[in-house]
């Protein structure tokens, strides 16, 4: 006899829509804020003849481009699942993370070409209004920064757009140095030495963000989960034999799926099995979206290897069972 079960988590799901929402208005307000102000450094840089103001406006200009996306990936993936995309469009948020990490790639590239350049010919600059527009400048980053940070441990896509705005505010950060040291001791060299260390700054941010969305879009056992010490919990439920065939990725941030065959003794406690299976995923690992296999001894009798024709178990089983045959056959001959 063979069973599957899946549980959704219907309460947690709607809470994580509200959640959703609530990023989604975020991001829009953070998208406005950017926008504005990436006009007024590209006015003050024009203004002060200040190319770190209107460099620090590319900053910002990859930051609402990085916002625009992010927000056009939630909106994705609150559309409802088609027939031929059975997970919706959750994806498209991971996806949106790896392109900002992709953007932060190359708006380093960007500031260090920019500061060898600046290092050899240092532009004359009005180090007064170039200072308050990069304060103002930094006072819009801290605000859209406070607004998505309660969220960027939780979605690698909203990290992702966080991490563009933190480096912007680093970038106002040091054209506020560099207006200082210039009006300071009138020397100018300081802006391209700066513009270089925070560039190593994003670039450690931009690493960690393109690995940890690689890691998804390659179905990694999440890095929070043990996998050996679920298996084994499974196992040591009541009426389980063994558990095999397990596997666990993420879907998108904060959406863990996981499938497993449960091999059972026979009699009537499949169903106890099943919920209690269930029920320690969910407490224990946190996840919520499992599908658990429940495959008797009868049934295990009637199959090659103890694997349902098709399966990766069958897959890895036959594989194995094609070697060992080629290692007779040559130890015979």
């Amino acid at each position: 006899m063979l069973r599957s079960f899946e549980m959704a988590g219907t309460a947690q799901g709607q809470r994580g829509m509200l959640a959703r929402g609530e990023v989604r208005s975020r991001l829009a307000l953070a998208v406005a804020l950017t926008a504005l102000f990436m006009g007024v450094e590209v006015a003050g840089g024009i203004l002060t003849s200040s190319l770190a103001l209107i460099a620090d406006a590319g900053h910002m200009a990859t930051d609402v481009a990085a916002l625009s996306f992010s927000l056009f990936a939630f909106w994705m993936a609150a559309r409802p699942a088609p027939p031929e995309r059975t997970f919706g469009y959750y994806r498209v948020e991971i996806l949106a993370a790896l392109g900002n990490g992709i953007g932060l790639f190359l708006l380093v590239a960007y500031v260090v070409w920019e500061a060898v350049a600046r290092m050899a010919d240092p532009p004359d600059v009005r180090a007064g209004p170039m200072l308050a527009v990069a304060a103002m400048g930094l006072g819009v980053n801290l605000t859209v920064g406070a607004l998505l940070a309660g969220e960027r441990s939780r979605n690698l896509n909203v990290r992702g757009a966080f991490l563009h705005v933190a480096g912007d505010a680093l970038g106002s950060i040091g054209v506020i140095v560099a207006a200082a040291v210039i009006l300071a001791m009138g020397t100018a060299v300081v802006d391209p030495i700066i513009s270089m260390v925070i560039a190593g700054l994003i670039m450690i941010g931009a690493v960690r963000l393109v690995w940890e969305t690689v890691d998804v879009l390659l179905e990694t056992t999440p890095r929070h989960l043990d996998l050996a010490a679920l298996t084994q919990a499974l196992q040591g439920l009541p009426g389980v034999n063994s558990v095999h065939d397990v596997h666990v990725w993420t879907v998108t941030s904060g959406f863990v799926a996981m499938s497993a065959h449960v091999s059972v003794a026979g009699g009537p406690e499949h169903d106890e099995v099943l919920i209690r299976g269930q029920e320690l995923l969910k407490e224990r690992f946190g996840i919520d979206h499992a599908t658990l296999q429940l495959e008797t001894p009868e049934l295990e009798e009637l199959l090659p290897d103890g694997c349902l024709p098709g399966s990766t178990c069958a897959l890895v089983h036959g594989g194995r069972h094609m070697e060992t045959a080629a290692a007779q056959s040559q130890t015979s001959s």
